[in-house]
């Protein structure tokens, strides 16, 4: 019979309570987000759950219990003698402001796409097959721009393009960039904002993302920038001065065939750039809460969109600098060094 060290346990349990607690209030996150909860609380600075229900056209007695849990998340705060909920400016910045590079709500529904495909996922764990990011809920892929715009609208143009060898230089002047794998458009309108001296076009295989994608360019105003449907291997133009990857290459069944036509289309001194989630090389060296995140996320939707594309490399999340570099190295590049870096991102910069 195994005798349990207690101590161990009781410490398992704990974790495994707190993991718990927050897998359960995941979904009253995006509640609060969609209704506008979190919004409102923020702009009031504090409010009883009737001034709240009232002020977003909710049911008080719902809104009570849903303060509740989040008073004990430490996501919002109770002052027990006024019986008032508010948020700090730090709460703010995480759950309320949408322009803040510090904004998390996103994730949250990514994660519900998780618990929603799950049953695909369990199927392909049986099979070997993949899942098709067109096959996943679509809460993923709104979920997947909020969370990575916040960081592109933060550090791209201030920290990311400048990190790169005379690629600012050309977009003031005037560049023909190319966004692959672009989304919903956050990070092509990013730049397109920046530099109205260049053009800029997103590609992407999926054509709901697309679609959507056009819609939030013209709701920008801008006029030089546009959205098609095309895969990393055959989208259309020559003679680009910029071609990036944001937080896709690894989901490409063939990234070695994205980046072969890459090099083929940039010009002799132009640059490819590579945003990648931010992972070292060695498996022990990325168990940490940043990794954590993004190992699941890669179980439950990177890897299965790989292994569903011809090839299925299945790179995953965290790859890190080795293994990328050697995907553009097969896809003949001579030129590779990780440009800048955050606690979610590696940047990194690639040449002919």
């Amino acid at each position: 019979m195994t005798v349990l060290d207690e101590s161990k346990l009781d410490t398992l349990l704990g974790k495994m309570l707190g993991d718990m607690g927050a897998a359960a209030v995941a979904p009253l996150v995006i509640l609060g987000d969609r209704l506008g909860l979190y919004k409102e609380l923020a702009a009031n600075g504090s409010l009883t759950t009737e001034e709240l229900a009232e002020q977003t056209g909710t049911n008080e007695r719902y809104v009570r219990e849903w303060c509740a849990a989040q008073a004990a998340s430490g996501y919002i705060e109770f002052d027990s003698a006024t019986e008032r909920f508010s948020l700090t400016p730090e709460q703010q910045a995480v759950f309320a402001d949408d322009d803040s590079p510090t904004c998390m709500t996103g994730g949250y529904y990514a994660i519900g796409s998780m618990f929603l495909d799950e049953p695909k996922i369990t199927k392909a764990f049986e099979t070997g097959q993949g899942v098709a990011w067109g096959d996943h809920s679509e809460c993923l892929f709104c979920g997947t721009e909020k969370f990575f715009r916040p960081g592109y609208k933060a550090n791209l143009v201030d920290e990311w393009l400048p990190a790169l060898e005379g690629v600012v230089e050309k977009l003031e002047q005037g560049a023909k960039v190319a966004d692959i794998g672009c989304g919903h458009g956050a990070s092509t309108i990013v730049m397109a904002a920046a530099f109205p001296n260049s053009t800029f076009v997103g590609f992407d295989f999926h054509e709901a993302s697309v679609v959507q994608a056009n819609q939030r360019a013209t709701e920008s105003g801008l006029d030089n920038i546009r959205f098609e449907v095309a895969t990393a291997k055959d989208y259309p133009g020559t003679d680009y001065d910029l071609i990036a990857y944001f937080d896709c290459l690894h989901d490409m069944g063939d990234p070695v065939g994205g980046v072969a036509h890459t090099l083929e289309a940039l010009k002799p001194d132009g640059t490819m750039m590579l945003v990648e989630p931010f992972a070292e090389d060695k498996l022990e060296k990325n168990f940490n809460p940043v990794g954590r995140l993004y190992y699941a996320f890669s179980t439950m939707i990177c890897t299965p969109a790989s292994k569903s594309q011809e090839v299925g490399l299945a790179l995953g999340a965290q790859a890190g600098p080795k293994r990328l570099e050697k995907v553009t190295r097969d896809g003949g590049f001579t030129k590779f060094r990780v440009a800048a870096q955050t606690p979610f991102n590696l940047i990194l910069e690639v040449k002919p």
